[in-house]
């Protein structure tokens, strides 16, 4: 199994990343009312993913397996009591991981 921690701030980002062999771009936006919201665009700029609620402890990619994206994105946060990712938290005590299967 691999796993790659997607380096994270909290701060609205964009940064290309190759995640199951496919370069794609991701898109990370703090929104007020629905807190961090993530977009997965592929190489030629066709969004893929739109508006995705970084919820933790779920996978993130599991209902968009016809994308064909070769693993699972979850969100992990290192104190128990904080569910969701805050404001100021993003990469700090909660992280966006990668993994793939072997």
């Amino acid at each position: 199994m691999n796993i790659q921690e997607i380096p994270l701030s909290p701060i609205n980002q964009q940064f290309s990343i190759s995640l199951g062999g496919q370069l794609l771009n991701m898109r990370i936006n703090w929104c007020d009312d629905a807190g961090w919201i993530l977009a997965l665009i592929d190489s030629t700029g066709d969004t893929l993913i739109n508006g995705m609620p970084l919820v933790p402890e779920v996978d993130l990619l599991e209902q968009y397996a016809h994308l064909g994206i070769n693993g699972s994105l979850f969100v992990v946060n290192d104190i128990a009591a904080e569910e969701y990712p805050t404001k100021t938290n993003l990469g700090i005590s909660s992280h966006l991981y990668f993994v793939q299967g072997e």
